[in-house]
């Protein structure tokens, strides 16, 4: 690519004596917007994601971010192909339905067997071998909605673990309920990954409503034979990589403030609520303190790479950078719902400085959480390994998992005033941080979740 991104042509056209700067919720949609349009869905690995890095690299230097670079990294890819299942009988039927991330292939003219129904991952562990080996698994569960995510956790677990413990009791292939939200027929994608030892089968999750009627049909007490056509592949070893770009502080020894979210999508939508818009509002942010002068520590922005299959760029950024001093990680990675909630992660939850930021935030209707907070998946390793404080500026998610990993994860979902305030939560939060002569304390060491 050897122009700059369309998007920011217009943005950035006008000489600067001729207009004030753009405002940074202006920046944040010309970002998002140009990112979803000129790039559109971008899979871990792909061609599509190396074309968002090296549109990631232009739009961060067209802004005038120091440092811009590209830092690669080598991962499996999967691939996903045709996609279908039927009902045979008693009562056929087509139903919707995507493979789940690092799902096996059925043969290329499908798999069919009879239909083994479980209420939840409980009742499939406590369900006897004999009666799962060679049928299909049908695992459904009723996952609410909650402002801050919290159902994801418990429900989220039916695709995360359902795959493997299903191939354990020698199940032929499994279908679970979409682990999701909201009234739309279509199906959520999204990652698991095989336990040890396990041979994988064909995976994949239903739309909510395919999900219900499979109950139902099951209700009525007959045996029910679904045939499955699922030929995702193994991609082999391919690239991907995060863009690091970066507002250089006043003094080295102050050490980095870590921001970003990640740059890679599920293929199933454009990847604007998960995480065009992430990736958007911490780098308008990172503009909005960067236009203001230079600040006393140096801000890092990332676009990670690989988080949806893996985690893999939060990886290999703690692999590259554990030797350098990290005063604060953050990550915007939840849509693009208003900030409502100010949580830390720190040694001092009433330190001063983070008291000066939850009074900063209270004008934008953000209140204080707590000091449990979870900073996000890509920085993580880094936040484990060096004991980094971290600060999670939490969107309001009522509806984020009616999109997420869905083919309805499109541009026109996000509300620009939402897009704004969110920007202004983080720019508030990253003048104080970058600028402050404190430092917050970090935890005692703790385990990582994954």
């Amino acid at each position: 690519m050897k122009t700059l991104p369309l998007a920011l042509i217009a943005l950035l056209a006008a000489p600067a004596a001729a207009a004030p700067a753009p405002a940074p919720g202006d920046v944040a949609w010309t970002l998002v917007e140009g990112l979803t349009t000129e790039v559109g869905q971008r899979l871990a690995g792909t061609e599509a994601e190396a074309r968002g890095r090296a549109w990631a690299a232009k739009a961060l230097k067209a802004l005038g971010f120091a440092n811009v670079r590209i830092e690669p990294f080598d991962m499996r890819v999967w691939e996903r192909g045709t996609e279908t299942a039927e009902i045979l009988s008693p009562f056929p039927q087509r139903l919707l339905l995507t493979a789940l991330g690092n799902s096996a292939a059925t043969p290329a003219d499908g798999l069919e067997g009879e239909i083994a129904g479980f209420d939840g991952l409980a009742a499939l562990e406590a369900a006897p071998d004999a009666a799962v080996r060679g049928k299909i698994v049908f695992v459904w569960h009723r996952m609410g909605r909650t402002q801050d995510g919290s159902s994801y956790g418990p429900f989220g677990d039916v695709r995360r673990k359902g795959p493997s413990l299903a191939a354990r009791k020698g199940a032929a292939a499994i279908v679970i309920r979409s682990i999701g939200t909201g009234d739309a027929r279509m199906p959520h994608t999204g990652v698991q990954t095989w336990e040890k030892g396990v041979r994988p089968i064909p995976a994949a999750a239903l739309a909510t409503q395919d999900s219900d009627q499979l109950e139902r049909i099951l209700a009525r007490g007959k045996p029910v034979r679904m045939r499955l056509v699922l030929t995702p592949r193994d991609g082999g070893i391919r690239q991907s990589g995060n863009v690091i770009a970066e507002v250089p502080g006043r003094d080295p020894k102050a050490g980095i403030v870590l921001i970003g979210g990640h740059l890679d999508s599920w293929d199933l939508g454009t990847g604007a609520v998960d995480d065009g818009a992430g990736v958007a509002i911490t780098a308008a942010a990172a503009k909005a303190i960067m236009d203001k002068g230079r600040p006393l520590r140096t801000i890092r922005v990332v676009w990670f790479g690989a988080e949806e299959v893996g985690g893999f760029g939060g990886d290999s950024y703690r692999d590259r950078h554990k030797a350098e001093k990290h005063v604060l990680a953050a990550e915007s990675d939840f849509g693009a719902g208003r900030v409502w909630r100010f949580d830390t992660r720190v040694g001092d939850g009433e330190a001063p400085l983070v008291k000066a930021v939850a009074a900063a935030l209270t004008p934008l209707g953000i209140a204080r959480g707590n000091n449990e907070g979870h900073a996000g998946t890509d920085v993580e390793p880094i936040i484990y390994a060096n004991r980094v404080p971290a600060i999670g500026l939490r969107q309001d998610g009522t509806h984020y998992f009616d999109l997420h990993h869905t083919p309805d994860d499109t541009l026109d979902k996000i509300d620009r005033a939402d897009l704004a305030q969110n920007v202004a939560a983080w720019a508030t939060m990253l003048s104080l941080v970058a600028n402050s002569p404190e430092e917050l304390a970090p935890r005692a060491a703790e385990t990582p979740t994954r």
